[in-house]
């Protein structure tokens, strides 16, 4: 059985049509929950029961701290949020703390919580229904993964905010079935020595990275910082390269 990757938002900021990165996975699973979570409409807010987090930059958490609050007491179940044992501390210290946000790990009670944190590490599959959602290594500024979703039919490997480096296509590498790649190119190329620092690729960056990957499926370019957007895409496209390579676009859907 086949399943579907819905793009709530895969931009990198906000501003008219722009959403930050967070995509729904059969309904039921959001990867990462940034500004895109808030188009749902609250039927559909109530349906989901796992949140996979790549890190905890605002962009890609926004939502979440929302999403708990519209969903408390019309759940009979948590919501499993699935984490780091380094991001899961961030967001108990900074987000969940009774002065950013109520702490919905203890509501309405300790007992029967809203929010359950799940600790998973790089490698540790998870298996949901008909799909297997495994965290994969990053480099970020903060700790981050990327994520590869299976099923028997094929399989997507989302990035994550990340430069990627070596064991990130190691394990990319080994994917078999591989539909689609999404990787993130925030910054256009005038802005290397700023991607570098914030540990975001730009194209230049991006066409090294690629050479460390032996496969053939579709790049699908995501992140993009909305002033830059337009330029950053096309130098993207006008890298000499061998793999098949487009914008990511939001609402789409991707079966796999």
């Amino acid at each position: 059985m086949s399943c579907q990757l819905r793009v709530l938002g895969c931009s990198g900021g906000i501003g008219g049509d722009n959403r930050t990165t967070s995509f729904l996975l059969n309904h039921t699973i959001l990867i990462d929950a940034g500004t895109g979570v808030g188009d749902l409409q609250l039927a559909e807010l109530q349906e989901i029961e796992h949140v996979f987090l790549t890190h905890v930059h605002l962009d890609h958490i926004a939502c979440l701290p929302l999403l708990l609050d519209s969903v408390v007491g019309v759940r009979s179940s948590p919501v499993f949020v699935h984490a780091t044992a380094q991001t899961i501390a961030l967001l108990r210290q900074h987000i969940f703390n009774w002065l950013i946000w109520p702490d919905f790990s203890t509501i309405p009670s300790a007992d029967q919580p809203s929010l359950v944190f799940v600790e998973h590490e790089v490698g540790q599959a998870t298996v949901i229904g008909e799909v297997t959602i495994t965290p994969l290594p990053a480099i970020h500024t903060v700790p981050a993964v990327g994520f590869l979703m299976e099923t028997s039919q094929g399989a997507i490997v989302f990035s994550g905010d990340s430069i990627a480096g070596p064991d990130f296509w190691l394990a990319v590498n080994q994917v078999k079935n591989l539909k689609a790649l999404i990787i993130e190119t925030a910054f256009a190329d005038k802005e290397h020595q700023l991607a570098d620092a914030a540990k975001h690729l730009c194209p230049s960056t991006l066409a090294e990275q690629l050479r460390g990957w032996q496969g053939g499926a579709e790049v699908l370019i995501t992140h993009l910082k909305p002033a830059d957007s337009e330029l950053t895409i096309q130098e993207v496209l006008a890298l000499d390269h061998d793999h098949p390579i487009r914008r990511l676009l939001q609402g789409e859907i991707i079966e796999f």
